[in-house]
């Protein structure tokens, strides 16, 4: 672990010194054994992490992301917490209609409409 810590350092020292015109992109690639294609691979790399690590970031631990399950269920819990809001508000609007016989009086109605489609 040690060995890849010091490996990494080496290798960012030689692209820091590529980057300030210190060396030439042959000398450094030569310098960490690989091909010139390679170390601007590297290199790339080397920015881009940089870069993301110098990006302000929100103070704390990051928030753990939902899994695709989990999120399902939750989604699905709140239509059934809306379905059920529904549903105790129609209980409660009928029984307000109950003194009042409305409810009875429109479904004769309905079952008068049948019964004069059928004839």
């Amino acid at each position: 672990m040690e060995q890849e810590k010091k490996l990494a350092r080496e290798r960012a020292s030689i692209i820091l010194q590529v980057r300030s015109g210190a060396l030439t992109v042959t000398e450094g690639a030569e310098r960490l054994g690989v091909s010139r294609k390679t170390y601007y691979e590297w290199e790339g790399r080397a920015l881009q992490a940089m870069a993301l690590a110098l990006e302000n970031h929100y103070p704390g631990r990051p928030s753990v992301p939902l899994d695709a399950e989990k999120k399902a269920l939750q989604s699905k819990v709140q239509d059934l917490e809306k379905k059920l809001y529904l549903a105790e508000k129609r209980i409660e609007v009928k029984d307000l209609f109950l003194p009042f016989d409305l409810c009875e009086a429109k479904k004769n109605q309905r079952k008068k409409q049948k019964v004069e489609k059928k004839r």
